[in-house]
C-alpha cells in the first residue's frame, strides 16, 4: 500500500476534496456492475488502448504528486480533460484530434509560493491515421502538436506558444496493445522573460486487454528537456474496467506511479492516477 500526505487542511478547495471519492465510488461500482464478455465491448476496450482509434472519448484523468521544488514540500493535484475527436476525411484516412487540458491546484511548489488553482497550459495535437492498419498490422498517425498559453496564473503556465511533430506507432494482437507515442515542441513566440520551451515526450505503451474488458497498461511518460539538460521519468501501473452505468459505456479505473529519474524541482516517489472515460461509439 502507498501512503500519501494528502494535507486535506491545508486550504484546498473542497473540489479536489471530492474527486478522489468520487472515483472511489466509480471505482467500487465495477463489482457491482454486469460483466461485459461480447465481443462489441472487447473491441471498445481494445480501441481505447489504441490512441489513434475512430472513438469519440471523453478522458477525465486525476493525477497526484508531490516532493515537488527545491526542498521536497511541494504537491499537486493534476485534472487532465482530454477530449479525443476523430473525423473522417476520405475513405482511407481519418484525422484525430486530441486535446490535453489541465486544471491544476498545487501548494509549496517553493518556499513562498502558497497556493495556485487554475487552468494550466493546452497540449493539441492532430493525428493523420490511415483507416485500415499496414499490411504487417501496424497503425500509425502523424501530424502537429501545438502549445497553447491557456494558464491562469503565472506559476501555472510557460506563457509561450509552441509547436513541433508528433507521431504514434502501435500494434494490436491477440489482446495485446504495444506501442510508442512522441512528439517534440519548440517555443516560438510569448513572453521574452520566461523560459524557452525545447522539450521532447517519449510514452512507451503496453497493454493487454481480456475479454471480459480490464485493461493492464504500463507506460512510461518521459520528457526530456533540452535546455536544463534533464530528464523526467515517471512509471505508471493502472488497471481499468470497461461497463456501463445506465445506457452510458465508460472506463474506470486507477492505478500508481513512480519516478524512476527525476528533474530538480519536480516531483519525486510516489505519485497515483484515477480515470473515468466516456465513450460515444459512433
Amino acid at each position: 500500500m502507498v501512503v500519501l500526505n494528502f494535507r486535506l487542511c491545508s486550504g484546498h478547495g473542497p473540489w479536489v476534496l471530492r474527486l478522489p471519492l468520487m472515483a472511489s465510488a466509480l471505482l467500487a461500482m465495477l463489482s457491482a456492475a454486469p460483466a461485459l464478455a461480447d465481443e462489441p465491448e472487447y473491441n471498445l476496450a481494445m480501441q481505447l488502448a489504441n490512441p489513434v482509434a475512430a472513438l469519440i472519448s471523453v478522458p477525465l484523468q486525476l493525477n497526484y504528486a508531490s516532493d515537488i521544488g527545491p526542498v521536497d514540500e511541494g504537491d499537486r493535484w493534476l485534472l487532465n480533460l482530454q477530449p479525443v475527436i476523430p473525423f473522417d476525411l476520405s475513405p482511407r484516412w481519418n484525422l484525430i484530434s486530441r486535446t490535453i487540458l489541465p486544471v491544476v491546484q498545487q501548494q509549496d511548489i517553493f518556499p513562498g509560493a502558497g497556493d495556485q488553482t487554475g487552468l494550466g497550459d493546452t497540449v493539441q495535437s492532430f493525428f493523420l491515421s490511415p483507416k485500415a492498419p499496414t499490411a504487417n498490422g501496424w497503425i500509425w498517425g502523424a501530424g502537429p502538436v501545438l502549445l497553447l498559453p491557456t494558464g491562469s496564473d503565472d506559476l501555472l503556465t510557460r506563457d509561450k506558444w509552441g509547436a513541433g511533430p508528433t507521431i504514434v506507432l502501435l500494434k494490436q494482437a491477440n489482446g495485446w496493445t504495444r506501442g510508442l507515442l512522441a512528439n517534440h515542441i519548440w517555443s516560438f513566440a510569448g513572453e521574452d522573460d520566461r523560459d524557452d520551451v525545447n522539450a521532447t515526450f517519449l510514452q512507451p505503451f503496453l497493454t493487454y486487454t481480456t475479454p471480459t474488458s480490464w485493461s493492464y497498461t504500463l507506460t512510461a511518460e518521459s520528457t526530456y528537456d533540452w535546455d536544463s539538460e534533464e530528464w523526467a521519468v515517471p512509471v505508471n501501473l493502472n488497471v481499468t474496467k470497461l461497463t456501463r452505468v445506465g445506457t452510458q459505456l465508460l472506463s474506470v479505473g486507477g492505478g500508481v506511479r513512480y519516478w524512476v529519474n527525476d528533474t530538480t524541482n519536480g516531483p519525486s516517489g510516489f505519485g497515483f492516477r484515477l480515470s473515468l472515460t466516456l465513450l460515444f461509439p459512433r
